[in-house]
């Protein structure tokens, strides 16, 4: 959803496993030279989809990155397959009300510069939210923690997959470990 921290967790994940971060959002605004909420406002939502699953299709491919994707990936069919079969994905889960306090004075996302911002977060997230669960490997619930507790949840669900090495995951007591 629109606000729960993807880019953000994003950021540190990839920086705490020494990989690459990719946001296809900033890779879609690079490619049509222009930001997404102007590309929104003259080409429409399904232009931006078209070109959004462009983007998703090729950075799947990549490998070796943590990749952030807008909130409305999943909207397409062929993006949940891609992200689904090519990568691990985590959803960060928040409710619209957790949403709304992080995004009520928000004027850059353009599906919700409407009347009743939480009403469409709402309807967003009736929408979105099985298709969340269904694309994603892995549920994190994102509502209240700071990043750095997200990244820990993320970076423990990935250990416990055997995805990374427990030499990775953060001691919950601090990167010096328990008192001796």
């Amino acid at each position: 959803m629109p606000g729960c921290g993807k880019s953000t967790v994003g950021r540190q994940l990839a920086r705490h496993l020494g990989l690459r971060y990719l946001d296809s959002d900033h890779e879609i605004e690079r490619r049509l030279g222009m930001p997404i909420r102007e590309f929104f406002a003259v080409q429409g939502e399904p232009a931006f989809r078209d070109a959004e699953a462009d983007v998703i299709d090729e950075l799947t491919q990549a490998g070796g990155c943590v990749l952030a994707t807008g909130g409305g990936a999943v909207l397409r069919p062929s993006n949940r397959d891609a992200l689904h079969s090519r990568t691990h994905v985590f959803y960060l889960r928040s409710t619209p009300e957790d949403l709304h306090r992080r995004l009520r004075h928000d004027t850059q996302r353009p599906l919700l510069q409407v009347a009743d911002p939480l009403r469409r977060l709402r309807d967003l997230y009736r929408e979105r939210d099985p298709l969340y669960r269904k694309t994603a490997h892995f549920v994190v619930e994102a509502a209240r923690p700071s990043v750095g507790a997200l990244v820990g949840m993320v970076l423990m669900q990935l250990e416990l997959a055997g995805l990374v090495s427990p030499e990775r995951v953060p001691s919950p007591v601090g990167p010096g470990g328990p008192p001796r």
